[in-house]
């Protein structure tokens, strides 16, 4: 029986959670603060913790990094407000499975606890083997849209896949890099081999050369038995190293002779293993200032960067939401076993015109939701969550202090005329900043310092 922690400082929210749970199949219990769930978590063992973002002594960030500490398999649900949209996928950068948003629906809290779950029992499985095993099973239809910067992509994959060479993706959050990378592996010479992927910035840093490299028993305190790394796993295969500048700097001097000599040592372990494996990195962040920085090792990023791959988010590709919303569809009627056959014309402007913070992620909950709350066979704006049929709510926040301050006088009308301009040129652009920047005369740097300065957050 699988056991789950619920972590919400409302005691009904728990108290219904764990009822619907228990009834469900599952050992669930519960906490209504960070402290009293962590001391749960020192002395018990969870395959899974639901929690709340907005907690009275923490927030789901730090709380989220506690827990990977203490148990590194334990998935994490982040339950958030919509208008939160931007922080859960923070959540997901540090490791979160996914997240639901209020209001709660129990199918659908069913499902994302299922599916996280069942993924953290494949990938500890995974990381078990000690035989390469085939992984062409089970693969799934790759979509790239239509749009020319999908098509510039499509193009990239099929020129890089045959070869050996290393490969950096570079994309927000959400955007889809474990799917291309899965597609550069599934169209090379190893498609027969493992794919394994890794997200640098969920493992705790003093477990991560653990993680990479495996270690022997007694190597450190916790190490009871031999343990195989990913470079081992992955042998003859592709390893996918997500967040990549995520990896703290003494494991990227291992990294480093790894790509160099092709050879691993476990930790405890004086002996070397010699592997065949592809890397392919991917990062929402900017390695070169990072390498300027000193964040990041110059030689490595040389070593990794003989091809780049960059994804747009897809509000600057809105031709290719409505190709995702219909693949997404499919896949949600036959998760939900269910049989919704279209969107309303209302629905898709709704979803072509909004913003997509989360890009593909974020898109992907809200037709699963859709479908979820549909009992027709049409997707309404009824059945879309608030913030999209009125995304005023989240594009245009705007501080108490700005919105108040100085509305009396010279100074606080010309603020508000200004800010009202920017936010109209916005609209007009689809939220697109370059385009936006342009219609207004001023470079991205100025728009970006005008958006900070009058709280405007897109």
């Amino acid at each position: 029986m699988n056991k789950i922690l619920i972590i919400d400082d409302d005691k009904d929210i728990c108290r219904l959670l764990v009822r619907f749970l228990t009834k469900n199949g599952f050992e669930a219990e519960s906490a209504i603060t960070g402290d009293e769930a962590l001391k749960l978590l020192k002395v018990n063992q969870y395959d899974l913790v639901l929690s709340d973002y907005k907690l009275p002594d923490a927030n789901g960030v730090e709380l989220l990094r506690k827990i990977k500490i203490l148990n590194p398999n334990t998935a994490v649900i982040i339950i958030t407000g919509y208008s939160d949209i931007k922080i859960a996928v923070e959540a997901l950068r540090h490791g979160a499975y996914d997240y639901v948003t209020k209001p709660l629906y129990p199918d659908e809290i069913l499902l994302k606890i299922k599916e996280a779950i069942n993924s953290e029992q494949v990938i500890i499985a995974k990381s078990k083997e000690t035989k390469k095993r085939p992984n062409t099973a089970n693969r799934k239809k790759f979509i790239y849209g239509h749009s020319p910067q999908a098509e510039q992509v499509q193009k990239h994959v099929d020129l890089i896949a045959p070869t050996d060479m290393s490969v950096i993706i570079m994309g927000e959050t959400g955007t889809g890099k474990e799917f291309i990378a899965k597609a550069v592996h599934e169209k090379s010479k190893r498609s027969d081999k493992p794919f394994v992927a890794i997200d640098c910035g969920a493992i705790p840093k003093d477990l991560a050369g653990s993680e990479l490299f495996g270690h022997m028993k007694g190597a450190f305190t916790g190490a009871l038995a031999d343990k195989q790394g990913s470079f081992e796993v992955a042998d003859g295969g592709t390893l996918f190293l997500d967040e990549i500048g995520n990896l703290s700097y003494d494991n990227q001097i291992k990294l480093l002779r790894v790509l160099q000599e092709r050879k691993i040592k476990r930790l405890g372990s004086n002996k070397d293993i010699s592997i065949d494996v592809r890397v392919i990195v991917a990062t929402n962040e900017n390695l070169r200032e990072a390498v300027r920085d000193h964040k990041f090792r110059e030689d490595i990023y040389h070593r990794l960067n003989e091809f780049k791959i960059e994804l747009s988010p897809l509000r600057e590709r809105p031709e290719d939401v409505l190709v995702f919303a219909e693949h997404f569809l499919k896949v949600a009627n036959d998760s939900l076993d269910k049989n919704v056959q279209s969107f309303s014309k209302a629905t898709q402007d709704k979803l072509t015109s909004y913003y997509w913070h989360g890009n593909l992620r974020e898109l992907q909950n809200v037709i699963k939701r859709a479908v979820l709350l549909c009992d027709q066979d049409v997707i309404k704006p009824e059945h879309l969550p608030e913030e999209l049929v009125h995304p005023e709510f989240m594009q245009m926040s705007v501080s108490d202090s700005v919105r108040n301050e100085g509305d009396e006088n010279l100074k606080g009308a010309a603020k508000n005329a200004q800010r009202a301009v920017i936010l109209d040129a916005l609209k007009k652009a689809g939220y697109n900043k370059t385009k936006a920047a342009k219609a207004l005369n001023i470079d991205r740097k100025t728009l970006y310092n005008k958006l900070k300065a009058y709280d405007i957050s897109i």
